[in-house]
């Protein structure tokens, strides 16, 4: 089968690597895809948010799969674009993709559907801004109500920075703010009028968002990420899948609008229970490169299952033993700027390293060079016997790349 990835990014870099040693693909093809993706993968000039030249791409190389990587496409309708000429495509309807493209709708079917979750007001004035901050207190949690490119949060307890943001987006959801650690869990889910709904999980993971150690400074869209998760009750996932993951896919078949694809729950384990923080309606970056880099069985009947509604059919995913630990390496300036052209020098001599991998991002060739080309660069993830030492590894890899202004967190997964 040939399959066709859409995006340009770390977590399209690490699906097509996934691809790549699936025993079911014969080619992998990625529009317009980064230098890293094109070590595996046949790179293709399409613009990943243009459906017509996404699915007459996937005619013209016969693929049987089509993948779509960002929201930004899902929402904008790339995946009906390319259903609509008869190839499966995993990845929801821009319909069902609202659950990533407004907070408001997420928040709404997450009502609709007794999913717990923080309590939240839709703000489209700032006065109406203003009284939900009262109303919540601090620490301020302001949300863009649409696509920021996981940038468009605010937490924090100076409530003039908090009207500043949401001056600056436009309607924003506030939120009562939540204690405890936060959790991600992916689901790959499926509906059918065969079969009702399937969700089958992956493996829980951690990402941190803060620019810098301690989780301070400003958001990004993640500098960092590590699973499994050692300190999360066994039942997790189970509870997740539950009372949050299954009841959301079926309140969006009853509306009419069912949900296929990845459905990304982030969760906060808070003093009074499980909470949902947000939705994302695809593979969420960084934390897709080492869940995938323990997948242990073939990525490719999943991905069609849920894309031909035939995932009830499909037997769970299984994994490899140990642990997964990514590192994100950020250009000079990253979040509020990025510095690009600068070369990349190291990422070759871990090519060789059967439990390491770099994933590129934001990068390009120029005159034979690696080059930065965004804000994000790279993730150097590695694999271990347990989370210290899949950590340790994933440093020994930071440490032997270099470009000019380069930042990492230093504390990924430290003390787990």
């Amino acid at each position: 089968m040939r399959v066709l990835v859409i995006g340009t990014g770390g977590r399209e870099h690490a699906l097509a690597l996934a691809l790549a040693r699936d025993p079911g693909v014969s080619e992998v093809h990625a529009a317009p895809g980064n230098p890293g993706i094109g070590e595996v993968a046949t790179l293709h000039d399409v613009d990943p948010m243009d459906g017509g030249a996404v699915a007459a791409l996937a005619r013209a190389i016969g693929a049987g799969l089509v993948v779509v990587g960002p929201e930004a496409p899902l929402v904008a309708g790339v995946a009906d674009a390319v259903t609509a000429v008869g190839i499966p495509c995993f990845g929801p309807s821009a319909e069902a993709a609202r659950l990533e493209g407004s907070k408001a709708f997420a928040k709404e079917v997450m009502n609709a559907a007794g999913v717990p979750t923080a309590d939240a007001r839709f703000c489209s004035t700032p006065d109406e801004v203003a009284a939900a901050l009262d109303a919540f207190g601090p620490p301020y949690v302001v949300k863009d109500d649409g696509l920021a490119a996981g940038k468009g949060v605010i937490v924090t307890d100076d409530r003039q920075a908090a009207l500043d943001h949401a001056a600056g987006c436009g309607s924003v959801v506030v939120e009562e703010f939540l204690d405890g650690p936060e959790v991600s869990l992916f689901g790959i889910c499926g509906w059918s009028e065969r079969d009702g709904t399937t969700v089958h999980p992956l493996l829980p993971a951690q990402d941190f968002k803060r620019i810098s150690d301690g989780d301070q400074g400003p958001n990004t869209g993640g500098m960092g990420a590590y699973t499994p998760l050692p300190w999360v009750p066994d039942d997790l996932v189970d509870e997740i899948t539950r009372t949050v993951l299954r009841p959301t896919v079926e309140e969006m078949a009853r509306r009419g609008t069912p949900f296929r694809g990845l459905l990304y729950a982030g969760l906060a384990l808070t003093s009074r229970g499980l909470r949902v923080v947000e939705f994302n309606a695809r593979f969420g970056d960084p934390e897709t490169q080492p869940i995938l880099a323990l997948l242990d069985s073939p990525l490719v009947p999943l991905l069609l299952g849920a894309a031909t509604d035939d995932l009830a059919a499909v037997p769970p995913p299984t994994w490899k033993p140990g642990a997964a630990v990514t590192v994100v390496m950020a250009s000079k300036g990253y979040p509020e700027t990025s510095s690009k052209g600068d070369v990349i020098v190291g990422t070759e001599t871990l090519a060789r390293d059967p439990h390491v991998q770099v994933i590129q991002a934001g990068t390009a060739l120029v005159d034979g060079h690696l080059v930065t080309a965004g804000g994000r660069v790279l993730a150097v993830t590695a694999t271990g016997t347990d989370v210290a030492d899949a950590r340790a590894q994933a440093y020994e890899g930071v440490a032997m790349i270099s470009f000019p202004g380069a930042q990492w967190r230093r504390d990924i997964a430290a003390g787990r």
